[in-house]
């Protein structure tokens, strides 16, 4: 009996012993799994919902440049304006779509989270890379879309161009993230946040440059982020334009701060959130 019975014991025995698989290789199946349905889900199965996806803000984009070319006929940098307007236009359009995008990164993938292999990380994760995949695609089709079209000689700094966008893409991640807790526990926030950002578009130095406005407002706009990663891709974009008040520190210290809390609530209060 004893003999007969080691046989069934052996297994569970190595069972306990054999490696379990390391957490790395496992979020990144999960977050790849989450990438594909985030694809599915929003732009559909077919790669041209995926297309669609990038061509809307593309023409949205060039609809709002041919109208505001009309109202701002000399641009304050440069002598094209459908290029300054893009320039300042694509970093903040960059930030905004994927801080929104993570704020209800729990909200989108609720149902998938009560599965213990797929946890918060994974789905902000998953929305970030998605949103940030698409800005990029977008930038690089407005920009090179504007270059050919107008024929202009334009030198463009990739690597402060770069730098521009992953200020924009740090600092929505960390804003999301921290959203994503806000979000989630008081809805009312929402609301509030939608009204906090409508100035933005106005005083985030779009339609002009930030060394042209008058002091004391200057250094007022100074604090506003979203200065700085335009004027990084103004500089990336404009050759002879220096950008000396852009501080990249300054734009990382927000998206550290703010990353860091929002995942400490998330981490201590995800549960609530994903039960109700």
């Amino acid at each position: 009996m004893t003999q007969s019975a080691q046989p069934s014991t052996a297994p569970a025995a190595l069972s306990r012993h054999l490696p379990t698989p390391p957490r790395r290789t496992g979020m990144l199946r999960t977050v790849t799994a989450l990438l594909l349905r985030e694809m599915s889900t929003t732009y559909g199965r077919s790669a041209l919902g995926y297309l669609w996806a990038i061509l809307e803000p593309v023409g949205g984009i060039a609809l709002m440049t041919f109208i505001f070319s009309y109202a701002f006929r000399a641009p304050s940098l440069g002598t094209n304006f459908p290029l300054f307007f893009a320039s300042g236009m694509l970093p903040f359009m960059a930030y905004m779509d994927v801080s929104q995008k993570i704020a209800v990164a729990l909200r989108f993938s609720k149902a998938l989270l009560f599965y213990p292999g797929v946890t918060y990380m994974d789905a902000i994760l998953a929305r970030f890379l998605m949103a940030a995949m698409t800005q990029v695609m977008i930038a690089a089709l407005v920009l090179s879309g504007i270059i050919l079209f107008f024929d202009l000689r334009v030198i463009l700094d990739l690597p402060a161009l770069a730098l521009g966008f992953f200020m924009a893409f740090s600092l929505a991640l960390g804003i999301g993230t921290l959203n994503c807790y806000l979000l989630s526990t008081y809805p009312v926030w929402e609301r509030a946040w939608a009204i906090l950002n409508r100035p933005l578009f106005i005083i985030s130095c779009i339609f002009f440059v930030f060394d042209t406005i008058p002091q004391p407002y200057r250094d007022w706009l100074w604090w506003n982020p979203l200065v700085h990663l335009v004027g990084q891709v103004r500089h990336g974009v404009y050759a002879t334009y220096e950008a000396a008040y852009v501080s990249p520190l300054y734009v990382f210290s927000i998206a550290l701060v703010t990353f860091a809390l929002g995942l400490l609530l998330l981490r201590r209060h995800h549960r609530e959130i994903v039960n109700n």
